[in-house]
């Protein structure tokens, strides 16, 4: 088996060397009390290693995620709290939010985009200004809550049922969490039902329909009719 790395393009220009995103660095003034928020959130603790008092780095992994955060001590340059925009993608944001208020993790109320792109609130993926409550159609993407660790390093739990065409690989269809997975069968359940009123009849085959239902959601693909 070769082991040099693939480097044509495929016809969409998209690089045939994966490069998977691994880790993302937040500055921090308190490496304790950092550790002890991120725990808190129910965060997986990867790593805790110092070398005497000049160096520490500390890692954690959201549930379900790819990637995962650092901060310690001598890690980063940046300023404590400098770090904005940090996105937590979830298929159900009202349970996300939820589970941080009954962590005593302090969140923002939902809220979503509106048409306008400027405005006073505080900055987030679609602009500055933050219509309280979800997005009325539960449109992927539109629908937000906020938060900050110890020193306001920010981050956003974006809510995503349906991906954008591309985004992820059509022929893999993973579920972070079985909260995850019940949402996505809830969702397929409610389409088929859909589907059976407009055949008339019930179908026989739905372990296939909602297989393909849950498949093409994720991807961002087509769903069956």
């Amino acid at each position: 088996m070769s082991t040099n790395p693939v480097r044509s393009n495929d016809a969409t220009g998209v690089a045939k060397i994966e490069m998977k995103f691994e880790i993302a660095v937040i500055p921090v003034s308190d490496v304790d009390r950092s550790k002890e928020f991120y725990e808190k959130l129910g965060w997986r603790l990867d790593a805790n290693i110092s070398a005497g008092d000049e160096f520490r780095v500390v890692q954690f992994t959201p549930p379900g995620s790819g990637c995962s955060v650092i901060f310690g001590k001598n890690v980063t340059a940046a300023e404590p709290g400098s770090v904005q925009g940090l996105y937590l993608i979830v298929s159900n944001l009202e349970a996300a939010r939820d589970d941080l208020l009954e962590r005593g993790v302090g969140v923002s109320e939902i809220f979503h985009a509106s048409s306008a792109h400027t405005g006073p609130d505080e900055p987030f993926l679609l602009g500055r200004a933050r219509v309280p409550g979800p997005d009325p159609n539960h449109t992927s993407y539109r629908s937000f809550a906020s938060f900050c660790d110890p020193d306001c390093n920010g981050w956003l739990l974006q809510e995503i049922t349906t991906r954008l065409p591309g985004r992820i690989d059509a022929t893999a269809t993973t579920f972070a969490s079985t909260n995850d997975l019940a949402s996505a069968l809830r969702r397929a359940e409610a389409a088929h039902g859909e589907h059976e009123k407009r055949t008339g009849q019930a179908d026989p085959n739905w372990p296939d329909w909602y297989a393909a239902y849950m498949a093409s959601e994720q991807s961002g693909a087509t769903p069956p009719k």
